[in-house]
Formats: structure tokens, C-alpha cells, sequence
């Protein structure tokens, strides 16, 4: 009998790709697209793009139905609401810059996504991530995507060994020009052709700070009322427009002229003062985490990212804390660090 696998479908190429590959290799798959947030109900943000917005479920249905499976559509908005919005709200009142892409993987995806999959008889999930399941020791490990450029593992550190046991991703030993060359061969050409959305799905025009306004209500007020800047002495240098509307080793939009070119390097949301200082003020070596796992070993150095984009940087892991052996630049609290060894994710934890 086939296995059956519950096939999270976004509407884009990566997931209908991975969905054409798994029903070649002959597995029974069942369709399924998650409601997360009801922009235009909810937001003055009406424009909806991104991965759960009304017309990407629309076209993840009609993609599934091409390729002959069954589709489901998933109202997943209180949990998100809970879960992931109310943690990016929270983060920003707090001077912390989220990630929560991070926590919508290990909520919703690998959350009560997989209780619905059991719902359904779904030994197993698959999604379009670029990324790898590797086992070394009788244990479960992410292993990077054979694309480096795409490679996921960054945003999926806090999947379980549980989790990865019933996972499979198609697309993790594939180039993303590949998928793309794929979906042609096989007559998607408009799909091959598509391009990706690189905002935060609730978020689709990037304006986090009108979404923070509509959510946090009174409470976002203090974290827009101007106050003020201040060097690594504490002496006070200027004015800002409110702590939210930085990130540390944030440049441009500063508005003070101090001689040099002055960055963000500390938000102090308590207080609300933001520092600033020099380029070079940013670089440090030690790296301190929260509500993270390690299961490397300690004897031995990783490498860490400690945003998406960064290069891996060779480090120690001990206690909690990342010791660098080169400064790294702008490390951002509310972040993720992601701790490798070889190419398997080993551990990861928030930035604190």
C-alpha cells in the first residue's frame, strides 16, 4: 500500500513541485493549504500576496486538482494569531527584532499541522523547504540543501527528531533553476516562470510598522513615541521616532548627522533609547541564546549563521553561548542562531 503524505501546498513552484515528484515516486498524497491571517479583514493592508493569502489557497487547490489529488483548506488563524503574530508583536514592543517564519514552521507546519495529518491518516508531511534528513547515530538531523543559495535549514532549527522522522523534502537535492527547468518539462510553464515572494506573509508590503499600530493598539504607543539617541557613553546625542523603527546595525533613515556614519547598535525598549555608534562598534565574538537545543558535540568547533543571509562563521558552542573566532557583525536579539557541524543542523536557540 502507498504511503500517504499530507503535501502542504502554497500555490507556489516549490510546493507543486515537490507534489508532482512524490506522486512519481508513487506515494498517495492529500493536498492542503492553511488560512492564517485574514489580511483584508483584520488590516488596512488589503493588497494579500504572499504564501496563505486568498488567491495563493485558490491556486494551490487548482494545482492539486490538475495533478489529481485531493486538497484541503485549513483555517489555522487562531493558532497563528496566538502563537506567531502575538510573538512578532511582542518581540517589536520589546526592542527585539522576530523572525516568524521560525516559529510559524514549528507551531503551524510542524505543529498542528502534523495533528491534522494524523487527523487524516498521513504517515507522513512533506513541504517545498530546500533542505535534508540525514541520521547519524540512530538520531534525526536537518542536512542542508544541495542548493546553498536556497538551503532552508536556517528557518527550520526547531524541528524535533519526531518531526524530521516523518518529513520528506522533495525539493532538497535540487537547484532551484532545476525545479524551475522541472515544472516546464512537465507543462507548468507559466508555474516555471513564476516569481517568489520574499515578504512576511501577513506583512505583504513590508510596512511591520502599521501592522504593529492595528495590533498592539495603546500598547504600541510608547514604542513609536520619539526619544532619545545616545552614544555607548550614554550621552545623549539626539532625538529618534520611537524604538520600533530600528534594528540594530541599521543605517539609513537615522536622521542625525554626527560626523560619521552612525548605526544602530542597542534598543533599549525599557527606557526608550536607542544606541548608536560606529560601524565598528558592531563587531563581537561571544553570542549569548535562548530557549534553544544543542546536540553536537561540545568538543568539537560549528559553524553558526546568526541571520538567513550570513555566512556560516566557525565558532565554539558551550553553556548557551557562541564564542566567534572572528567578531561577527550587527547580531540582533530576537534572531536565530543556527548551530551546524558538517553540514547537519546540530542546535539552535534565539538571540539574546
Amino acid at each position: 500500500m502507498a504511503t500517504r503524505v499530507l503535501m502542504a501546498m502554497s500555490g507556489g513552484i516549490d510546493s507543486t513541485v515537490s507534489a508532482m515528484l512524490l506522486r512519481e515516486q508513487g506515494y498517495e498524497l492529500v493536498g492542503c493549504t492553511f488560512r492564517t491571517f485574514d489580511s483584508i479583514k483584520e488590516s488596512c493592508l488589503a493588497r494579500e500576496k504572499g504564501c496563505c493569502s486568498v488567491e495563493s489557497i485558490m491556486e494551490a487547490k487548482q494545482m492539486a486538482e490538475r495533478l489529481g489529488f485531493e486538497h484541503r483548506i485549513i483555517d489555522f488563524r487562531d493558532t497563528f494569531r496566538e502563537h506567531i503574530i502575538g510573538n512578532f508583536t511582542q518581540e517589536y514592543l520589546h526592542g527585539r527584532t522576530p523572525n516568524p517564519c521560525v516559529l510559524c514552521n514549528s507551531y503551524i507546519k510542524w505543529g498542528v499541522l502534523m495533528d491534522y495529518a494524523d487527523s487524516l491518516g498521513c504517515e507522513k508531511i512533506a513541504t517545498g523547504h530546500y533542505a535534508r534528513i540525514t541520521q547519524k547515530d540512530g538520531h534525526y538531523f536537518l542536512r542542508t540543501a544541495a542548493d546553498t543559495v536556497k538551503d532552508q535549514t536556517y528557518f527550520l532549527w526547531m524541528l524535533t527528531e519526531e518531526n524530521l522522522s516523518r518529513t520528506l523534502f522533495p525539493l532538497g537535492d535540487y537547484t532551484k533553476p532545476e525545479t524551475r527547468q522541472m515544472a516546464a518539462e512537465r507543462g507548468f510553464t507559466k508555474l516555471s516562470e513564476k516569481k517568489e515572494s520574499q515578504d512576511i506573509c501577513f506583512i505583504p508590503n513590508g510596512d511591520y510598522r502599521t501592522f504593529l499600530h492595528e495590533q498592539a493598539g495603546d500598547e504600541a504607543d510608547k514604542a513609536f513615541t520619539a526619544g532619545e539617541y545616545v552614544d555607548a557613553e550614554g550621552k545623549i546625542v539626539g532625538r529618534h521616532s520611537g524604538y520600533a523603527n530600528y534594528t540594530i546595525g541599521q543605517r539609513k533613515g537615522l536622521g542625525i548627522a554626527l560626523g560619521y556614519p552612525a548605526f544602530v547598535t542597542k534598543i533599549d525598549a525599557e527606557l526608550n533609547r536607542v544606541q548608536i555608534g560606529t560601524h565598528d562598534s558592531l563587531y563581537t565574538r561571544e553570542v549569548r541564546l535562548r530557549g534553544g537545543f544543542f546536540r553536537g558535540d561540545e568538543q568539537q568547533p560549528v559553524m553558526a549563521r546568526i541571520r538567513y543571509r550570513s555566512h556560516p562563521t566557525r565558532a565554539c558552542y558551550k553553556d548557551g553561548v557562541l564564542t566567534f573566532d572572528e567578531p561577527v557583525w550587527a547580531v540582533t536579539p530576537g534572531q536565530s542562531a543556527v548551530i551546524y557541524q558538517d553540514d547537519r543542523v546540530v542546535g539552535g536557540g534565539f538571540i539574546e
